[in-house]
């Protein structure tokens, strides 16, 4: 990496751990060299909450930041995608964070669906890219752990960025403090760049969909690392790909520490079962995983196992004998195929037809004429919203208008469109019926003060919540008009 190219280390603090219905509260980022040397200034934002979203009550007590403060001391969704988008993601950047990938890149998708950007140019469009370092760090535990200290919570390994930064006695003085966080993680990252500078560069080096693909369908098995494999063996594993998958860019894969005697014989339907075993249930897990090429896993060729490596992650001669097995029993292969499609047919089946807006950002690709609808959206004044809408001719942008209107600059809404936001809060909050917004929220509320023993901060921060739910919640009226 060099010349334009720079790292972007960034955290989120959010209102919901679910990106769908929550919303970005804290941004907090740095951009450094490829020697992880800072690069101007960190960002610090609060992005101010719109009022038809109501904070979960574990998420404030977790970051500390009430709606309120948000209001006071944030700017609007929009101007801070508008920041994102022309100051942060520019040419050659790499996006990398902790867990990211499943959890703050999706919430950046959505800030820039609902704000009138691409959803994903801002990953890989002009050379730019996106790293997780979560299962990065947790394969030099496996592989190469020299250079840092490993914490363990009741006996079992992690790898939290808190306990990380503790043991390795990182400056991290506010965890659950986005900037806090982002900091952190630099110094782990470039402790790990120094410890173990070969396996630093392999793996940042094959973040990319192609060099992914490379290794997995080069017929050979190849060491995967990942959550949803066992810590006693460090999260890591060696694995086969059974076949490439028939509708996206990734693989199939068999975890080769199990014997697949057991599910040779199995029929289809039976395969679908294990397969789809959630957790909790007794059923065994089918030891097969789908790997998506695009979420930068963390895989490298077996070679690079040695003795003590191979000790930390259990590998045996057994794993070879299960690959043979597998190569045996090429009908196993065509009955996952099978069992593939049914998962995924019933997946699309019970998909809820959501007639919300904010909720079709998958629905499809933005195309070149919806693309100069979105520059022109974002360019007009917050007063022309109005007029313009009715020239739109994507029917989602046109839903979504509105809402981007009350969310980011109320104050020039006219009194039709205040009528008409109101309605739409009620449907919010109140729709669903007793498993609406407003119960879910005070069951929890009084969950907590039932069950948790609460600092003074504590309850500062839920009464903050308390307030600001009070003073949005909107008068109830018998004839509703959707926005």
């Amino acid at each position: 990496m060099s010349g334009s190219y720079t790292y972007y280390f960034y955290d989120l603090e959010t209102s919901s751990g679910s990106p769908r219905t929550g919303r970005v509260m804290q941004f907090a980022g740095q951009r450094t060299n490829e020697n992880l040397e800072p690069i101007g200034d960190p960002d610090n934002i609060l992005v101010k909450l719109a009022d038809d979203v109501i904070p979960e009550p574990d998420a404030i007590l977790v970051h500390g930041i009430t709606p309120q403060q948000t209001l006071s001391d944030g700017i609007s969704e929009a101007d801070f995608a508008e920041y994102f988008n022309d100051k942060i993601a520019i040419t050659g950047t790499t996006f990398i964070g902790y867990n990211n990938i499943r959890f703050d890149d999706e919430f950046m998708r959505r800030v820039c669906y609902r704000t009138f950007y691409d959803p994903y140019e801002w990953h890989w469009k002009d050379a730019k890219s996106r790293w997780d370092l979560l299962d990065a760090i947790r394969m030099m535990r496996a592989l190469r752990p020299e250079g840092l200290e490993w914490p363990f919570i009741d006996g079992k390994p992690t790898v939290s960025l808190g306990e990380m930064s503790k043991i390795n006695k990182i400056a991290h003085e506010n965890a659950h403090d986005a900037l806090s966080d982002v900091l952190a993680l630099i110094e782990l990252s470039k402790r790990f760049q120094q410890s173990q500078p070969k396996l630093f560069k392999f793996l940042i080096n094959v973040r990319d969909k192609k060099s992914v693909a490379k290794i997995a369908e080069s017929g050979d098995p190849f060491i995967y690392t990942s959550g949803k494999y066992d810590s006693e063996f460090l999260k890591t594993t060696v694995v086969s790909t059974l076949f490439k998958h028939p509708r996206r860019d990734s693989a199939v894969v068999y975890d080769l520490r199990h014997e697949p005697s057991e599910w040779l014989e199995m029929p289809v339907e039976k395969l679908v079962e294990h397969w789809t075993v959630k957790w909790g249930d007794d059923k065994k897990q089918l030891p097969v995983k789908i790997m998506q090429y695009n979420r930068c896993p963390s895989i490298a060729p077996i070679v690079v196992l040695d003795n003590e490596s191979k000790t930390r992650i259990g590998y045996s001669d057994s794993f070879e004998e299960n690959l043979e097995t597998l190569k045996n029993n090429p009908q196993f292969t065509e009955k996952l195929k099978k069992a593939l499609d049914i998962i995924e047919n019933e997946q699309q089946a019970r998909l809820p037809l959501d007639d919300n807006v904010d909720d079709q950002l998958y629905d499809g690709f933005w195309g070149d004429q919806d693309r100069g609808e979105l520059t022109k959206i974002r360019h007009s004044r917050p007063e022309d919203l109005s007029e313009i809408q009715e020239d739109v001719k994507n029917k989602r942008l046109r839903e979504m208008m509105p809402l981007y209107k009350a969310r980011n600059y109320p104050s020039v809404m006219t009194p039709d469109e205040n009528i008409a936001w109101e309605a739409h809060k009620r449907k919010v909050f109140f729709g669903g019926g007793k498993k609406n917004v407003i119960n879910k929220v005070s069951e929890r509320l009084q969950e907590i003060a039932k069950t948790r023993k609460l600092s003074q901060n504590d309850e500062y921060l839920l009464s903050e919540l308390q307030l600001y739910i009070e003073s949005i919640i909107p008068e109830p009226e018998e004839e509703q008009t959707d926005i």
